[in-house]
């Protein structure tokens, strides 16, 4: 049995390098081509605008990787990232203390995630068509609050330096963005494969009926994940929306869409039971390599999903392609 158990992880750690390498091979070979085509793919005023548009995805898709190890899903990420934003924005302008806005917007991202938590595990309702409704109820929601309008902060209202500073600040002259990514890359790898907690999120999402045998708290483990994702896409948002000085009705309208391709793509089963927080960071980053080189082509918006799109379906075919294998060599053994 031991022998058996240290093969199989000895199989995964294979496979995540595996994928891991294909990735970044895949990342580099389409740099190279677009630097070709382009010549100013490989600066470095460039790349750090890869790694800006990046943080956010990964950030929301770190979130989404603990919800889909668990064996969930959460197609609300989007639109509770934009909920947030907009919740930050408008306490601010009527007099809410910035820092005190922030912890609201991301409070309430956390409150958005336990109800999607508490639907799935209380009513037992699919989690699809749990956050398929939670994403049209938190943009709708967005959309009554704003009254359909865009908000853009005045640099008259109190704390804007450090508005600021949230997304467009540098600390020793690197992008402040970066140190968001980093933080939040190193605390979630920590919670996802060095704790007791991340180890039952994926126990449970490898096998639910096993871990309800072994006495796991199944549905508060899974409303945690949905709790810390909501928080995450929270947090992401209003990174955003000091990135971009403003915040739209529809912010994070497309935002599901590139979380869970690079989730998926960073080796994360829809099946449960598997995902890492390196395979989402380095899926993010090819899937903003492709949408940044496609920016510089001038090519269509038609052209970036066109690729986006073969690009999360091959990554699907390619985990049902392993699981089949997988299955195939567990029976054999």
């Amino acid at each position: 049995m031991k022998t058996a158990g240290l093969q199989a992880v000895w199989r995964a750690g294979e496979e995540l390098l595996a994928r891991l390498g294909v990735l970044i091979g895949a990342s580099i070979v389409a740099g190279i081509i677009f630097q070709v085509t382009t010549g100013v793919f490989f600066s470095i005023g460039n790349f750090q605008t890869i790694l800006l548009f990046m943080t956010s995805v990964a950030i929301v898709g770190y979130g989404q990787t603990l919800v889909i190890v668990g064996g969930e899903l959460d197609l609300s990420v989007g639109s509770t990232y934009g909920l947030c934003a907009m919740t930050v924005g408008l306490l601010w302008a009527q007099g809410m203390p910035l820092p005190v806005s922030i912890t609201v917007g991301i409070l309430v991202g956390g409150m958005a995630g336990a109800v999607n938590g508490l639907i799935v595990t209380r009513l037992h309702v699919n989690s699809f068509i749990t956050t398929l409704g939670t994403m049209n109820l938190y943009q709708g929601i967005t959309l009554y609050i704003s009254n359909d309008v865009a908000f853009s902060p005045s640099p008259s209202q109190g704390n804007f330096d450090l508005y600021e500073f949230i997304g467009t600040g540098r600390l020793f002259g690197i992008p402040v963005q970066i140190f968001w990514l980093v933080a939040a890359t190193i605390l979630m790898w920590v919670i996802l494969h060095r704790t007791v907690f991340g180890f039952r999120i994926a126990a449970i999402g490898g096998n639910v009926v096993a871990a309800r045998a072994a006495h796991l708290p199944v549905a508060r483990v899974k409303i945690y994940t949905y709790i810390i994702c909501g928080a995450l896409a929270a947090i992401a948002g209003i990174i955003d929306f000091s990135l971009v000085s403003s915040v739209s009705p529809t912010a994070g309208s497309t935002m599901t869409f590139a979380v869970l391709a690079a989730v998926i793509i960073g080796g994360a089963s829809l099946s449960g039971g598997r995902g890492t927080i390196i395979g989402t960071l380095v899926g993010a980053f090819l899937l903003e390599v492709l949408t940044n080189g496609l920016g510089l082509l001038g090519a269509g918006a038609y052209a970036q999903l066109l690729f986006q799109g073969g690009v999360i379906l091959v990554a699907v075919a390619v985990d049902s392609w392993t699981n089949r294998r997988r299955s195939q060599v567990e029976v054999a053994m």
